[in-house]
């Protein structure tokens, strides 16, 4: 799967023709008076459902735990929630289930559920359905459905801060499993962040090309290691694996989605995990109060540390990590926060030499979105589609 340019451009389009049909929509509501029918508005339920386990020390866990959030927060609300749901049209069927239960609210949170979410929120248009990290391009977007993420690469860069200034060998290792643009945007974060304070930094990639499948996993960090790399990362859903294996070979982890120091007591440095509490209940409560129809939700919301709402946050440091890679990683992290910060803040070369990013520019969220390229230091080709 290979996302080019031109999704950014589709992702701009969207956005523009959401904020129009938006606008359009709401102005409908306003016409119909008391007798219309507002998206979510009557739930008697929210329904979640995850491509994977809630324990998997990863994503679906952080999810999971976001979707408790929701129990404490509308305690009148039932919370009804789906695990190993696959990206195909068993997720149309569950979340069909869900609206059956009385289900007004649907979060469809993994990546390739988004034809199924946007399949059920056609037929069910007073049904809001959101989906986690993907984009609603080409007119798709409607009264009842939108797109939301955080800027994960931004913890991510700060985390390759502390690869870079904790690694002995110069190489730092990234086990990924498809070329998303969310996955390349990690993967170049990284390696900047580390670059950023050791410029002799590389990072080696190896693609699994799944989200959880453990003996790959274990086969891809194996890898690594034999390649003399002692700072392991990864973008994977089940992250317990990676960490494991690592941490046995005594060398350094970085998490990601969720909390996984309790596996590398000594090896572990820091990540970057969900906080999806807040986020989740705003989108219910915008929904609930009828106001999801030209809200902010309506379309492909993205949050970051410059608004100051980015739902995925920094994991604490492990005893590995020095005062210098502290001290380093709180003034990065201050000055991506800036109106002209950015991981990405150019000049950004890619693996040929090439300039994507031109000095002095600040890459939006949407121009990220779309990201399809390598950055130099990376180790590793992308797949071809």
């Amino acid at each position: 799967m290979r996302f080019g340019k031109r999704r950014a451009a589709v992702l701009l389009t969207a956005l523009a023709l959401a904020a129009a049909g938006c606008s359009s929509a709401a102005s409908q509501n306003d016409d119909a008076g008391a007798g219309s029918t507002v998206p979510g508005k009557d739930s008697k339920a929210v329904g979640f459902i995850f491509v994977g386990p809630k324990d998997d020390y990863g994503y679906n866990q952080a999810a999971f735990q976001g979707s408790e959030e929701i129990k404490k927060a509308f305690p009148d609300l039932e919370v009804i929630t789906a695990e190993n749901v696959p990206e195909d049209d068993n997720a149309a069927r569950v979340m069909n289930s869900m609206i059956q239960k009385g289900a007004k609210i649907i979060f469809a949170t993994s990546y390739g559920h988004l034809d199924a979410a946007l399949k059920v929120a056609e037929e069910h248009p007073d049904v809001v359905v959101v989906q986690q990290g993907n984009v609603i391009a080409d007119g798709k977007v409607t009264a009842n459905t939108g797109t939301y993420f955080g800027t994960v690469y931004e913890p991510v860069y700060l985390a390759g801060i502390a690869a870079g200034l904790t690694t002995k060998t110069n190489k730092l290792g990234y086990v990924y499993a498809f070329p998303i643009p969310q996955t390349i945007a990690n993967i170049n974060a990284f390696e900047l962040g580390a670059k950023s304070v050791n410029p002799e930094a590389k990072t080696y990639t190896v693609n699994t090309s799944n989200w959880c499948d453990p003996a790959k996993q274990a086969q891809a960090t194996q890898s690594l290691l034999s390649q003399g790399v002692d700072v392991i990362t990864q973008h994977q859903d089940c992250t317990g694996t990676v960490i494991k294996t690592t941490e046995a070979a005594g060398a350094f982890t970085v998490g990601y989605h969720a909390d996984a120091s309790e596996l590398a007591p000594k090896g572990w440095l820091t990540g970057s995990e969900w906080n999806w509490g807040p986020l989740y209940t705003d989108i219910v409560k915008t929904a609930l109060a009828g106001e999801f129809t030209g809200s902010k939700y309506n379309a492909n919301y993205r949050v970051g540390y410059k608004n100051g709402e980015n739902p995925f946050i920094q994991s604490e440091f492990g005893p590995a990590v020095s005062a210098e890679a502290k001290a380093a990683i709180e003034q990065a992290k201050t000055a991506i926060s800036a109106a002209d910060g950015s991981p990405f803040v150019g000049p950004v070369t890619d693996q040929d030499g090439t300039v994507q990013i031109p000095a002095g520019t600040v890459p939006d969220y949407a121009t990220l979105d779309g990201i399809d390229f390598f950055v130099d230091g990376v180790i590793g080709e992308l797949p071809k589609s």
